[in-house]
């Protein structure tokens, strides 16, 4: 019996188009070459603010790349981004393939705003054909501010280390008070459920974490309910309304589905 092929391919992350980031991180440089970095970050940062600004508002979806379109997590994830448009939301993903092409399909498919933000990794990892606007990020910690900066709710689908790296940044920027307390759901509950075991049964009797902590987290296989509970704390939390400036050369994104939830928000309070 043949093992059901879960990946698009094997060496997924294994290297890098670019090194700017290998080199930021390698230690210390000349003030002149670190000045030049900063610069560069900076610089995508402005390109990230300028391009994302009026998607919103915004549900980030996150979730492995290597899941195949015939497994039964793309087909959730799919279902995920429909639900999330027929509340009213555009969803935001990393923009590359599995998961992350599932959701975005949904949301095309649903007639709602899909958007990524690529990073520059292996030539696998290109943007999906299922995105209305996407940009190409060189640096992960720019890439991961904007996914975290324009959505009010998260959703982790089954992944690897990128999923979980992605998911406890959000979920300790919430915990220190960085971030204002957005929903934060796990799809799939018999993936995440050693995770859960983890944090319940040894994270929190070892008081590295406090019961309140738990809030933040909740756990679902059905992606209606996941949509709707977002929603409802989206609409009761952070109804936020921003305008496009002119002068500044900025419009409107597209939508091609009118807000069901009546919310026009591109931006975290």
């Amino acid at each position: 019996m043949t093992e059901k092929k879960t990946s698009n391919t094997t060496e997924w992350g294994s290297s890098s188009r670019t090194q700017e980031e290998r080199v930021f991180l390698e230690g210390p440089s000349s003030r002149a070459l670190e000045f030049l970095n900063a610069l560069d970050v900076a610089r995508e940062m402005i390109r990230g603010f300028r391009k994302f600004h009026f998607t919103g508002p915004c549900v980030t979806v996150y979730g492995s790349a290597r899941f195949a379109r015939d497994h039964e997590y793309y087909e959730l994830a799919r279902n995920v981004g429909e639900q999330l448009v027929n509340q009213g939301f555009g969803v935001m993903t990393g923009g590359g393939p599995g998961i992350m092409e599932a959701a975005n399909r949904g949301a095309r498919e649903a007639g709602g705003v899909s958007v990524g933000c690529n990073i520059t990794l292996p030539k696998e990892q290109k943007p999906n054909t299922y995105l209305d606007s996407w940009m190409e990020f060189k640096y992960f910690m720019v890439r991961k501010f904007m996914l975290a900066k324009y959505s009010y709710g998260f959703i982790a689908m089954p992944g690897g280390f990128g999923t979980l790296d992605e998911l406890f940044s959000i979920l300790t920027l919430i915990q220190t008070g960085k971030m204002n307390s957005f929903p934060v759901v796990l799809m799939g509950t018999e993936y995440w459920k050693p995770l859960r075991h983890l944090i319940e049964e040894t994270l929190l009797q070892s008081r590295t974490i406090d019961e309140v902590d738990m809030k933040y987290l909740t756990f679902t296989d059905d992606p209606e309910y996941a949509a709707r509970f977002i929603a409802e704390t989206a609409m009761k939390k952070f109804h936020v309304k921003m305008k496009p400036r002119k002068i500044l050369f900025e419009t409107k994104a597209l939508r091609k589905k009118p807000d069901s939830a009546s919310l026009h928000v591109s931006g975290n309070p």
